[in-house]
């Protein structure tokens, strides 16, 4: 898969809409990591590429969660993009404040370069509150959702 010159610039505006100073996306077949120009390196070998690597031998994780100040969990987002509650426009929300899910239930979308990436739950229990604005620009570790979590 490789990235059109349409797929850099949407990056970049998505970069320059955020106030992060440094963005690593990981996918199945590209990894790519981008540092604006005074962001300080976290490591002394770092370097803005875009750099292809193999096939990953397992899929890649559901959304982390933490815990949360009141003590729910938190579906937090596990990349930066555009944050969807829904399938479609005007379409139903995936969940809502008192949706039961579990670790494997879709609670939305977020799109990164014109692709839709399903986040999953990642926990068991309700929703207790919903984070993220739709069609948002959310950043990577934001929360998303806040889960009750059962037993």
């Amino acid at each position: 898969m490789g990235l059109t010159d349409d797929d850099v610039r949407e990056i970049l505006r998505i970069i320059d809409e955020s106030e992060l100073d440094e963005l690593r996306i990981d996918m199945p077949h590209f990894r790519l990591h981008v540092r604006r120009g005074g962001a300080p390196p976290p490591e002394p070998a770092a370097a803005t590429a875009v750099e292809r690597e193999p096939e990953p031998a397992a899929p890649a994780p559901a959304a982390p969660t933490a815990a949360s100040p009141n003590g729910a969990a938190s579906i937090d987002a596990p990349m930066l993009g555009t944050f969807y509650r829904a399938p479609a426009p005007g379409a139903t929300p995936f969940v809502d404040v008192g949706t039961r899910v579990e670790e494997e239930t879709v609670v939305c979308l977020i799109e990164v370069m014109k692709m839709m990436n399903a986040v999953p739950a990642g926990v068991t229990g309700t929703i207790v509150e919903v984070c993220a604005e739709n069609a948002a620009v959310v950043e990577y570790g934001a929360p998303l959702f806040r889960v009750e979590r059962e037993g």
